[in-house]
């Protein structure tokens, strides 16, 4: 979550990269719903969407004759991290399908926390006093972006939970496992180009989700047109972002991922919004900006 190389300001085109890639990425979540909401079922828009994405960068990095050496240990490490990132795509589209998008993605933002916590587990690092500080703030702002209370609903906490609870759960679970895969690729695979990992990944991630289609009885279509344009933008739209991710960023002196690119969930909440329909109240904006402007922090903090 680092968001420039340390002493450097990034660049107005740097900015702008980064806000496109947010915007893509929470606009691939909404064009997930209402795939959902027409007939497709998750595996087979995981399959799709991690297939061309492998394709296409598998093409970039063909093109531009990306060395392509593993060492032993990225050999152990990239089919963790590929079944990981296999795990998280389908909680989250999973929790995409039962919450409104911008809630499953402010879920799903907790996993900063995560990251600390397996950081800590797996290779005894401390959690930093930043982070430590963070977590009842972003806890909080989580806790009212779900009223979790169901004040906002009026349906009571226990009407509440049984009309969220399994989506919560499985936004944590995509949070919980990213958490854990941004650890392994930084330990054990982060001197390794990202594009070859981002190839690797998609691939096993596209794998994971065809047995998934198989053990359904087949891929699940659109019923509708809306459907279509759904599954047609998803893939287009999160393809297009990892590919400015791992080929144009790194030109503009930006690694990796940014705290900037966390207003994914803003950007969702506006076009949940308007080509959905969903709604949320007031206070369930207000936990949700206290969430992303705790990410925010944590990320734009120097080492």
């Amino acid at each position: 979550m680092s968001a420039a190389l340390p002493g450097q300001r990034l660049s107005a085109t740097a900015f702008a990269t980064l806000l496109l890639i947010a915007l893509l990425m929470g606009a691939n979540h909404v064009a997930a719903r209402l795939a959902f909401n027409h007939g497709v079922d998750v595996a087979t828009a995981v399959t799709l969407r991690s297939s061309v994405t492998a394709l296409v960068v598998g093409l970039i990095v063909w093109a531009q004759r990306v060395p392509l050496r593993l060492t032993a240990r990225h050999r152990q490490a990239l089919p963790a991290i590929g079944l990981l990132i296999g795990v998280q795509s389908l909680c989250l589209y999973s929790a995409v399908a039962r919450l409104p998008v911008a809630l499953a993605l402010l879920a799903f933002n907790t996993y900063p926390l995560w990251t600390a916590l397996w950081a800590r587990l797996a290779y005894g690092h401390r959690p930093e006093a930043r982070v430590l500080r963070a977590m009842p703030v972003m806890l909080l702002g989580l806790a009212l972006a779900l009223d979790v209370f169901g004040a906002a609903s009026g349906l009571g906490a226990a009407g509440q939970w049984g009309r969220i609870g399994v989506g919560v759960a499985f936004a944590l679970a995509a949070a919980a496992t990213f958490g854990l895969a941004l650890v392994l690729t930084q330990h054990e695979a982060g001197d390794l180009d990202g594009r070859v990992r981002t190839v690797s990944t998609m691939a096993l991630v596209a794998v994971m989700a065809l047995v998934g289609v198989a053990s359904q009885g087949g891929l699940h279509w659109p019923q509708a047109a809306a459907g279509w344009w759904g599954l047609a933008g998803l893939t287009l739209l999160y393809g297009t972002g990892f590919t400015i991710m791992f080929t144009v960023l790194p030109k503009l002196g930006v690694v990796g991922n940014s705290a900037i690119m966390n207003v994914e969930p803003i950007f969702a909440l506006v076009l949940a919004w308007a080509l959905l329909g969903q709604r949320i109240a007031a206070m369930q904006v207000a936990g949700g900006l206290l969430v992303v402007a705790t990410v925010m922090a944590l990320g734009l903090r120097r080492g």
